[in-house]
């Protein structure tokens, strides 16, 4: 396995600092994965305690080995993102106002890439699952052996954004009638028949988007990405900060309207003074979405396409 490389690392423990330097801080890192970001910050901040959510069991299981050295500060718990208010409760928090910092690293990690049998990568031949959490029920697979032509065409043209999409779903259908997909390698050969050549040849590798497409819909990432972000917002309490690391532009749109929209006044408009408890509940800590220089990026090809975007809570929670 590839060494597994934090990305934006500095510029992620230079956000978080004014926050997590507190006596007694709480960090939430809602995507905990191999660890990486969580290390550091723990041995930065060594009064930090740290709580880690990830869907992967043995992504858990490989960072609770790394964090070990860290003892009680660290608490691991197997849940998805959306579920964070519910792992606050549990372990003695509010789910509001109740954490310093928040850190979500969103879409498949270095770990699952690697891993071939998990069958995210379209560069190797591996049977189509896809699922980030192997207990799961819905595999790629599944998808594509049992959705309508009309159903595969909106999941990878809503989470893909491929233009061919029906085009590839009426393939799909076709191909699966004479045998069920079992393995990314037929798909891959599909896709470079269904694509036309001249958008092959401009639009990057023909798979790309729609593994995407299938790896959001087995995991159900926007939907729950939809429902988290709010809950990470309320969690924060005054001074504390967020820092959200995406990875394609579905995810960053979300994350750019939710920080968006309680960044902004609540007070009608025309009134001469902010109407108390209606200010703006976030300041925004980066100016649009900040992207990973080309020294990272040649170094982690994985931070290529990253979108950083960081708010801090300036108004409580209601």
């Amino acid at each position: 396995m590839t060494q597994h490389v934090p990305v934006l690392l500095a510029r992620v423990l230079e956000l978080l600092e004014p926050a997590v330097a507190r006596p007694a801080a709480v960090l939430v890192d809602a995507t905990v994965g191999l660890g990486g970001h969580a290390d550091a910050l723990l041995s930065a901040h060594p009064g930090l305690t740290l709580i880690g959510l990830d869907r992967d069991p043995e992504a858990l299981a490989r960072s609770g080995e790394r964090l070990a050295r860290h003892g009680d500060r660290v608490h691991l718990v197997h849940a998805v993102y959306d579920e964070l208010a519910d792992v606050l409760t549990r372990l003695g928090l509010s789910g509001t106002n109740s954490v310093d910092g928040v850190l979500m690293d969103l879409g498949v990690s270095s770990m699952q890439l690697d891993l071939t049998e998990r069958g995210f990568a379209y560069a190797q031949d591996a049977p189509l699952d896809m699922r980030m959490d192997p207990t799961a029920e819905l595999t790629a697979a599944e998808v594509l052996n049992t959705y309508s032509a009309a159903d595969l065409a909106r999941v990878l043209r809503d989470y893909g954004e491929e233009r061919f999409a029906r085009r590839i779903a009426d393939a799909v259908v076709a191909a699966r009638a004479q045998e069920p997909f079992a393995y990314s390698g037929r798909l891959v050969r599909l896709l470079y028949d269904a694509v036309p050549a001249a958008s092959r040849r401009t639009g990057g590798h023909p798979a790309k988007r729609t593994f995407q497409a299938l790896r959001i819909e087995v995991n159900g990432e926007l939907e729950a990405l939809r429902r988290a972000l709010p809950a990470a917002l309320a969690a924060l309490r005054v001074g504390g900060r967020i820092v959200v690391e995406s990875y394609q532009s579905l995810e960053d749109r979300l994350v750019k309207r939710a920080f968006a929209e309680l960044a902004k006044s609540r007070t009608p408009p025309g009134l001469p003074v902010e109407l108390p408890g209606h200010g703006p509940q976030l300041r925004l800590l980066t100016r649009g979405a900040e992207q990973a220089d080309e020294q990272e990026t040649e170094h982690n090809p994985r931070a290529a396409s990253v979108r950083l975007r960081a708010a801090e809570r300036i108004l409580e929670a209601a």
